[in-house]
């Protein structure tokens, strides 16, 4: 039986003034699916998932999450939308006078009113997951980028989210860093969690992505499985980007 679309756009619009960013975005995500986004920079990747839990209105067209209308605005249906939404910014947004522990355990209890010591118990368990439990008590300066992005993990997964958004988790850090924070994203792949990745970590795509996709100036310019996206890319602005990316003429 055919997973329900757990995130779709239709005929989506986005200008920043005279800049028209996004331009008649048509997608459908079935729960469970993991979609990366790949292109050049300015081509709208980021402005593409911004839009999907609201923190960017759109101009035209329609998106819906789990069965909400994102693009209505309206403030009681735009909370529960993030609470459906786990996002992971390329630059971590750690609360600096909070430790680990804190950092995630906050938003459930402010936003879902859940009891401290239940919060935390929670929280632990996710710290294990993402493996930095023992910085629990640590504040962010101590941390390296990657446990930094770790943190930002375990504090998105704490509001139990059906989606999760990745903004170029990986692009702020040091290449030996980027290996710890694949791995925890690989895991929650497999784990059936749907996800939405922009990022130019191709061997990420090839081992756990459902379908990969080429954003470029604001269009969809193709979508296919990793094997045929990566083999036997049909657009010729597919192939200079891989030959520019993996570094191979295709």
């Amino acid at each position: 039986m055919k997973s329900k679309p757990m995130v779709k756009m239709e005929g989506v619009h986005k200008w920043f003034g005279k800049l028209h960013v996004l331009k008649g975005i048509d997608l459908s995500i079935d729960e469970g699916e993991v979609i990366v986004i790949c292109g050049v920079s300015g081509s709208g990747k980021s402005t593409l998932i911004r839009c999907i839990n609201g923190l960017e209105p759109i101009n035209k067209g329609k998106i819906t999450m789990d069965g909400l209308s994102v693009c209505e605005r309206k403030a009681k249906i735009l909370r529960e939308v993030r609470k459906r939404v786990g996002m992971v910014f390329q630059s971590f947004n750690l609360f600096p006078h909070l430790t680990t522990l804190e950092n995630v355990t906050l938003a459930p209890q402010k936003v879902k009113k859940v009891k401290k010591k239940k919060a935390e118990k929670e929280a632990m368990v996710l710290l294990e997951r993402v493996g930095i439990a023992d910085k629990a008590d640590s504040y962010p300066v101590s941390l390296s980028g990657g446990q930094k992005q770790r943190v930002a993990i375990a504090r998105a997964l704490a509001m139990n989210p059906k989606v999760m958004l990745f903004d170029e988790p990986t692009s702020a850090l040091d290449p030996e860093m980027i290996r710890e924070v694949l791995d925890v994203m690989i895991d929650l792949a497999r784990g059936g969690i749907t996800m939405i990745v922009v990022t130019h970590e191709m061997g990420f795509a090839v081992r756990v992505a459902n379908r990969v996709m080429l954003l470029d100036e604001g269009i969809i310019l193709e979508s296919a499985p990793p094997e045929e996206f990566f083999r036997d890319p049909k657009q010729q602005r597919t192939k200079e980007f891989l030959g520019h990316v993996l570094k191979v003429d295709l």
